[in-house]
């Protein structure tokens, strides 16, 4: 019960307070804050076993517990992603790729929503949510059934669906659907009565257009209403954020003038290759999408394909091979593009077939995580595939990555398109801002520049807050981005991460002398943890436009931010005053930052830089 209380929250703190009173349901008895704290150990001793020190998931501070459980930890994340997934793979025509994310999203299901805390007040929203978004599920299970002709196994998820909620007008619409396919129209008319008659019983309604549109449809056997089973969306969201293509895309005029150009130069004939490159959140899907688009609109048939799954910084898993779920999209409807194991020949030849018969975009997103079998597969469809209407636009987070050196290298030969995405600019910002319908002072767009780091996908995330929370003394960081930057230090060894409790209470520039020393330990030793750091994009390396070779590092502020947030205010007090001690013996730094480590120090600040100074290191994990 404690672990949905947590959860629940999203990584808000709970007070302990609000634990007794929830946990208990206001009944709750003598001696329950000790109750709680004796949960919160065992809790943590389950869910962080081989922590050193403070654990990181399960954390206390002023406002009570917090769990800090990283979105893609949560089961609820794969359920709701993978349902979106479904989606667009309808949309695409993708029927198998839609039916396996389906298998698997409902697959994770075992009984009702958090049915340990049903009856407590504190779940029955999240609870009606996840319940509604898996009825959502099952009904594009159904959708899909339909569209495959498996109408048999349709009606009776159809019928299972008008049991489990019987005022849902979509599980009705579905079963009228598949009964009429089945060759069952007078049943179908039936099931129509039925449901009208019980609304009218028990509600006083009679049914939405959309439901007696086909019921009319049904009795005239209009199949243009009847041909898509389609269900519409409920109410329940069942992903982060708007649909990306309601997105204003801003600061890529460039970019896509150019993806333009090489779309009429592939409708003229002429084969085209391009690769956008770019680090997480730059944008690169959502010029896909851009680009998807306007093909689209000029006649191409647009195939897209994902080369894998990222599962941090550094690494990821190769999925479904993209090769057949290009053909999947290229293939009629119903037609199936074979399995994972058919030979690579078989495909590519299959592949150059479907792409000679007009026009085509194929958008290959993620190609960091695809197999070395599938770049070769590339290497030979850009030697087969010359003088074709067609046009392959190739996705990847680092260009200069060994995994995709020898690709990149092969389709430069055939003339690709390479295309670097960098952050945005203070202008991009304010035009995003009009976009939206908001204004801004010049301070504000560029403190938003300044925290977002011009990354797209952090700004889009600092923009859905409300705008006394994106800059300023109330500043918050979004939640998604919290937790992608957990991610991330998770990924560090735990020098690293104490490294950069030290860095974070310094400030913004990194002090590498002083890191050390308050450390104990020589630069050589240190540089490596904040290389280490700089590559999980914690930290940030700035070369010096004037002098190659020189830079500097600088903790961008929404990861330190995350970073201070991990700490309790005893921690972060014996962080100060060793950086206080050093700082005072060191000659001609500014007094006022010595002063700040002392006052941040609090009880711990030193009381002389001649006196004997006490440096304790927090734990691991702090």
């Amino acid at each position: 019960m404690l672990l949905t209380r947590l959860l629940v929250e999203d990584g808000r703190p709970v007070s302990i307070e609000n634990l007794c009173r929830d946990l208990w349901q206001g009944s709750q008895p003598t001696g329950a804050d000790s109750s709680v704290r004796a949960y919160v150990s065992r809790l943590r001793s389950v869910l962080d076993p081989v922590r050193h020190g403070r654990s990181r998931l399960l954390v206390s501070g002023p406002g009570g517990y917090a769990l800090k459980v990283p979105r893609e930890a949560r089961d609820t994340t794969h359920f709701e992603d993978s349902v979106t997934q479904a989606r667009d793979s309808i949309r695409r025509g993708q029927l198998n790729t839609a039916r396996k994310e389906l298998d698997g999203a409902l697959g994770l299901w075992r009984g009702g929503a958090l049915a340990d805390a049903a009856d407590h007040a504190f779940a029955m929203r999240e609870a009606a949510r996840l319940n509604a978004a898996h009825q959502d599920a099952e009904e594009l299970w159904a959708t899909i059934l339909i569209k495959q002709g498996d109408l048999e196994r349709a009606i009776g998820a159809a019928e299972g669906l008008t049991l489990s909620a019987p005022l849902r007008e979509t599980s009705w619409a579905l079963l009228m659907r598949a009964l009429y396919w089945a060759g069952r129209s007078v049943e179908a008319l039936r099931q129509y009565e039925r449901f009208r008659t019980m609304l009218a019983t028990e509600l006083g309604l009679d049914p939405g257009a959309r439901v007696r549109d086909l019921h009319t449809a049904i009795l005239r056997h209009d199949t243009e209403v009847l041909v898509d089973p389609h269900p519409t969306r409920s109410a329940v969201v069942l992903s982060d954020g708007p649909d990306p293509t309601t997105v204003p895309l801003v600061g890529r005029s460039e970019e896509t003038g150019r993806l333009s150009a090489l779309l009429r130069a592939a409708a003229a004939g002429r084969t085209q290759w391009a690769v956008v490159s770019g680090e997480p959140g730059s944008g690169k899907t959502r010029l896909l999408d851009e680009v998807a688009s306007r093909a689209a609109a000029a006649g191409f048939t647009v195939a897209r394909a994902s080369g894998g799954q990222a599962l941090g910084e550094s690494h990821g898993i190769s999925l479904t091979c993209p090769a057949t779920q290009l053909l999947e999209a290229l293939r009629p409807e119903g037609a199936d593009a074979g399995p994972d194991g058919t030979a690579d020949t078989e495909r590519l030849t299959a592949l150059v077939r479907e792409l000679n018969r007009g026009p085509t975009l194929c958008l290959i997103d993620d190609l960091d995580w695809a197999s070395p079998d599938f770049h070769t597969m590339l290497r030979q469809l850009a030697a087969l595939v010359r003088d074709s209407p067609v046009a392959v636009l190739c996705a990847l987070r680092n260009a200069d990555g060994p995994a995709v050196g020898g690709l990149l290298a092969d389709l430069a030969r055939h003339g690709a398109t390479r295309l670097q995405l960098d952050p945005l600019s203070v202008a991009d910002v304010a035009e995003l801002l009009t976009a939206r319908g908001e204004s801004a002072s010049p301070q504000d767009m560029a403190a938003l520049h300044r925290r977002s780091e011009g990354n797209p996908f952090t700004l889009g995330e600092l923009l859905k807050l409300t705008p006394d929370r994106r800059t300023g003394p109330a500043a918050r960081v979004p939640a998604a981005v919290s937790s992608i930057v957990h991610a991330r230090l998770a990924e560090l060894t735990a020098p690293a991460r104490t490294m950069l409790t030290y860095a974070a209470a310094d400030g913004t520039q990194l002090d590498i002398g002083l890191l050390a020393e308050v450390q104990g330990m020589p630069q050589e030793q240190l540089l490596p943890l904040v290389d280490a750091a700089v590559t999980a994009r914690v930290l940030v390396w700035e070369a010096d436009p004037d002098e190659h070779g020189m830079g500097r590092y600088r903790f961008p502020e929404l990861p330190r931010e995350v970073v201070l947030g991990t700490l309790t205010p005893s921690s972060r007090q014996l962080l100060h005053a060793p950086l206080a001690c050093v700082l005072a013996d060191r000659p001609g730094v500014d007094p006022e930052r010595i002063a700040g480590q002392q006052r941040a120090a609090g009880p711990m600040a030193p009381e002389t830089s001649d006196g004997p100074v006490h440096r304790p290191a927090p734990e691991q994990g702090h």
